[in-house]
């Protein structure tokens, strides 16, 4: 074991270098991500067909294709077409298109999910379309689909694996290259999974920030929040003390009914 982590040590600059290649990844990636779900989001609750329709059709193709094949397709038949892309822009790219069409579904339900009486009272005030849904439904609707969109950015981390098919040096890479410097499969891939546990950690805690940035620009407080917990617990302290306990006001013998105790 004292080997394994000399070893460790020794690869570090290499190992943050796959870190690197994998940050990039996932942060370019997730900003592709959001353009595209917002943008496609948007699109799919437009009244009008020649925008509905496309972006459905878009969202639908790419959720329903592999995105290794994405990622292929990107790198090996692109080329051919005289398209020449940098295998990180490759990888960005598929990772962008793939996973910003799940999100814009999450984008296009969680819009549709806003009060309706809020709808009502932006056409009451006599908004037009595009400010009725960036002053009043967007930031509602932001809200409420962070925490989806924080799932599928945890997803799009681990998705980066597959960048390893194209040339790139990634995590799951470099790892594989401890993996083998060691001799020690049980060592380098708990190693791994504490890096990925980490980093999806980070982004989640960033996303739960921002959702309660969003709720708190609302007026109203995140669900199940650490405040929430907190009265809760002072609640139900305040109702522990307020209990009389198990001894009645009939005395410590009191349902000894039939035992020989008074009545």
């Amino acid at each position: 074991m004292t080997d394994n982590f000399t070893t460790l040590l020794n690869f570090l600059p290499q190992l943050w270098e796959g870190i690197q290649t994998t940050l990039i990844l996932t942060v370019a990636g997730a900003i592709g991500t959001i353009i595209i779900a917002i943008i496609l989001g948007l699109a799919m609750t437009s009244l009008h067909a020649w925008m509905r329709i496309p972006a459905r059709i878009i969202v639908e193709f790419f959720r329903g294709t592999s995105l290794l094949v994405q990622l292929f397709w990107l790198f090996y038949v692109f080329p051919l077409l005289g398209v020449d892309l940098d295998p990180i822009l490759c990888g960005i790219g598929a990772l962008a298109l793939n996973y910003g069409a799940y999100s814009a579904e999450v984008v296009r339900s969680s819009i549709k999910t806003v009060d309706k009486g809020q709808w009502e009272g932006a056409i009451a005030l006599s908004l037009s379309p595009t400010r009725r849904m960036v002053r009043v439904i967007f930031p509602q609707a932001w809200a409420l689909m962070i925490p989806s969109l924080a799932t599928l950015l945890i997803q799009l981390l681990k998705g980066t694996a597959v960048v390893s098919f194209i040339t790139l040096q990634d995590l799951t890479e470099k790892i594989d290259q401890l993996r083998q410097s060691t001799n020690d499969t049980y060592f380098a891939f708990t190693i791994g999974l504490i890096i990925y546990f980490v980093i999806a950690w980070l982004i989640q805690e960033g996303m739960n920030f921002l959702e309660r940035r969003a709720t708190a620009k609302l007026g109203r407080r995140r669900p199940n929040s650490r405040a929430d917990r907190r009265v809760a617990r002072r609640d139900a302290r305040a109702d522990k003390n307020s209990d009389p306990g198990s001894t009645s006001v009939a005395g410590p013998n009191a349902g000894n009914v039939g035992y020989g105790g008074p009545l």
